[in-house]
């Protein structure tokens, strides 16, 4: 969408209505000393010269074989959906406050959050958050405030929990008083072994239960979700939507199933763009929604019986009081929902379902044809789109060796997890061929077998 700045005259008429001889004014209550001097902002450029310089930037990325995983998901994204989602109409529109003017935005995010609340199996969804990590604090927070049987502020989060979400709930939530008690994992299995969880772990809010685990791995769900529950506790559930079409749901955890169930919808078509942007979601069960932060757009009828859609449960700190907020930096990502939405109506249940078996496949494939040609499996569990293979050279050798050859080989966990140090992190999805696995495996193995 082209960007039509005021012209000086404009601007002067805009000046010349309000009283102000020029923009400075505007600004005239800044003491000088705050004031920044000296700026060295470079002269404006033309369309051509900016369009230029911003295709310089971005093809300064290239266009490698991508094959890192880790909570960015390279997915292919039907043409569509970005010519749909880019149209003035959703590109340019705002938070939808103004119902009766914002029925088309309202209706769409009614129908992403139908759509993840039956991804999930649970009963109701916002309309999106931040990003995966932010949500897995807000679900902290949540399940604090939801949890009317304990008084206690304990989490228990896995360290197979993604460990930039760890950090970031971390960060929000430590200063309210807040703890994350770590879970190791199982050395030979990469998951958390029921049998290794205390006979007594007291008085605990929730415990957080990732599906795939960060390494891929798949833990065992029902025993943990129904051990959680028989103790009290809240359980949070952090899931990859794109696994959801092929493993049982959150709300089919255990006896009654998770509490809360979040994670990044980056997958559903969003695509890799140096870092982002992506969008977090989250569902919960009935009985907790009115302490669900974000927004949630409710379905009702008009005075002549027609179908609309409206703002429901506000409980931001735009709404009402700050201090009786559920969260006071929530929003939702509303082009990345969008996104999602037009990317999971053109899909299907059989589309995403087939997404997910196809880099399942590759995953597994690209695993065995490694492990053939020099690599060693580290954990012995199902894995759904990661595998962790310890590597026979230093990872960060064979990373910067593999590209120069235009790939991108994996994710290092040795700064994460110090006992996988001379370990890769390694992922397929469905839009690698065979040609691409053996290419890289083909590049693999020349680059181990040199002096």
């Amino acid at each position: 969408m082209p960007f039509i700045p005021h012209t000086e005259e404009e601007i002067k008429s805009m000046l010349d209505a309000i009283g102000a001889s020029s923009i400075d004014d505007l600004f005239d209550e800044i003491p000088a000393e705050l004031r920044a001097e000296g700026l060295k902002i470079e002269p404006g450029m033309t369309e051509l010269e900016i369009s230029r310089l911003m295709n310089a930037r971005a093809n300064k990325d290239g266009t490698p074989a991508v094959f890192v995983g880790a909570g960015a998901y390279e997915h292919h994204i039907p043409a569509a959906v970005w010519e749909i989602a880019t149209r003035g109409e959703f590109y340019s529109a705002y938070t939808p406050y103004q119902a009766e003017a914002s029925q088309g935005t309202l209706q769409l995010l009614y129908e992403f959050q139908s759509m993840i609340a039956h991804l999930t199996a649970m009963d109701v969804s916002n309309a999106s958050l931040y990003d995966g990590a932010s949500a897995l604090a807000e679900a902290v927070l949540m399940a604090v405030r939801a949890n009317r049987k304990s008084k206690s502020n304990r989490i228990l989060m896995p360290r197979t929990v993604n460990p930039v979400y760890r950090k970031v709930a971390h960060a929000i939530v430590r200063n309210q008083g807040i703890t994350l008690e770590e879970l190791d994992y199982d050395n030979a299995g990469g998951h958390i072994d029921p049998a290794s969880l205390p006979a007594e772990p007291g008085d605990v809010a929730a415990l957080v239960i990732p599906q795939p685990n960060f390494f891929g791995v798949l833990e065992e769900v029902d025993a943990l979700t129904d051990w959680a529950h028989s103790h009290g506790m809240l359980v949070i559930a952090v899931v990859n939507p794109t696994a959801l079409a092929m493993l049982t749901p959150p709300g089919e955890w255990g006896e009654t199933g998770a509490d809360i169930a979040i994670g990044d919808g980056q997958p559903l078509g969003a695509p890799l763009a140096s870092g982002g942007p992506y969008f977090g979601f989250m569902t919960t069960k009935q009985e907790f929604v009115r302490q669900m932060p974000g927004r949630i757009i409710g379905k009702t009828v008009d005075l002549d019986g027609k179908d609309g859609y409206a703002l429901t449960l506000q409980a931001r700190e735009q709404h009402i009081r700050r201090s009786k907020a559920t969260s006071n930096i929530c929003t939702n990502q509303g082009l990345l929902t969008t996104a999602a939405t037009i990317y999971m109506s053109l899909m299907g249940g059989a589309g995403l379902e087939q997404v997910a078996l196809l880099s399942h496949a590759n995953t597994n494939s690209l695993a065995d044809k490694l492990t053939a040609a020099g690599a060693e499996k580290v954990f012995n569990r199902p894995v759904f789109h990661e595998v962790v293979l310890r590597m026979p050279k230093p990872v960060s050798d064979i990373s910067a060796a593999m590209a120069e050859q235009n790939i991108v080989a994996g994710f290092d966990l040795g700064d994460d997890y110090p006992e996988l140090s001379g370990c890769m992190m390694v992922c397929a999805t469905e839009t690698k061929s065979d040609a691409d696995l053996d290419n890289y495996v083909e590049t693999f193995n020349r680059i181990c077998t040199q002096a």
